[in-house]
């Protein structure tokens, strides 16, 4: 059997209001202060709006299919609660994206982003990431940090892959992508530490994988996961979104992962030196 509170629904114009509002006019009802029939100079006492006359009809409607004032202001108060939980979430949360936009976006550019959270980082930046091109002007921010704070710990987590038809040893082609790497995508004093999939250099194409994540963490409270590659045309041009988000315990979640993966000798560090690009 279903009860009054199974019946009674809370209108869009009611899901409309904001947090204070919907709490404003709770506080008003539970107060005695406004009531039914809920006319529009009864409802100014609680709301400055001139959507009272719709709030008005709306609430009158909810009184028509059953609910007591009581339940009105219990509902009201539920929709205050997640709406303010809504509203809390939002602001820990911010669209990123490259390329085309519609009007009225409130996104962000993902390589504004990207560098204004390497520029801000002060204790620990963890960087992943499928295709690195051009790696000099992607990452010179996080250079730059990293050679002004002797702190500032860095570790980048990068698919190395073989090209068609190569049959060289795994060890060689760490090798030759390390000594790229230095020369010709990173531009700091400093090296970070680097670290690779090996599975994605398996001789035998069936028992290859990709280190495809497409991330960025720092200071174990910034999160940005993204699908743009560390390349200029993602950065710039493509079009890729993400999700940049301020939460520690994401953070630390999405770090977890792959400091597990490193403990456990899945993901393999690479060495380098500014001289040779590999040592070892």
């Amino acid at each position: 059997m279903r009860t009054t509170c199974d019946r009674v629904r809370v209108s869009s114009a009611l899901l409309s209001l904001s947090y204070s509002q919907l709490l404003s006019l709770a506080d008003a009802l539970d107060a005695g202060r406004i009531g039914p029939p809920f006319g529009a100079i009864s409802l100014g006492k609680a709301l400055t709006d001139r959507a009272n006359e719709i709030v008005g009809k709306e609430l009158r409607a909810m009184v028509d299919e059953g609910a007591t004032p009581a339940l009105i202001v219990r509902l009201l108060r539920t929709v205050a609660a997640e709406r303010l939980s809504s509203e809390r979430v939002a602001d820990r949360v911010e669209l990123v994206w490259t390329g085309p936009e519609a009007a009225g976006s409130r996104s962000r550019d993902t390589l504004v982003v990207m560098r204004e959270l390497f520029s801000r980082a002060r204790t620990s930046v963890l960087v992943a990431g499928f295709a690195l091109y051009q790696g000099r002007s992607i990452l010179s921010a996080l250079a730059e940090r990293m050679d002004a704070s002797t702190e500032l710990v860095v570790r980048l987590f990068l698919n190395i892959a073989r090209r068609p038809g190569d049959n060289d040893r795994a060890e060689q082609v760490v090798h030759e992508f390390a000594k790229r790497f230095v020369s010709e995508h990173w531009p700091g004093r400093r090296l970070p530490a680097l670290y690779y999939d090996p599975r994605a250099l398996d001789l035998d194409p069936g028992g290859r994988a990709s280190l495809h994540a497409k991330c960025v963490i720092v200071d174990e409270r910034f999160s940005l996961v993204t699908s743009a590659n560390l390349t200029e045309a993602a950065q710039q041009r493509n079009i890729e979104a993400g999700l940049l988000v301020d939460d520690p315990v994401l953070a630390r979640s999405l770090s977890s992962q792959f400091e597990t993966l490193v403990d456990r000798h899945l993901l393999r560090p690479v060495p380098l030196t500014h001289k040779g690009g590999a040592g070892g």
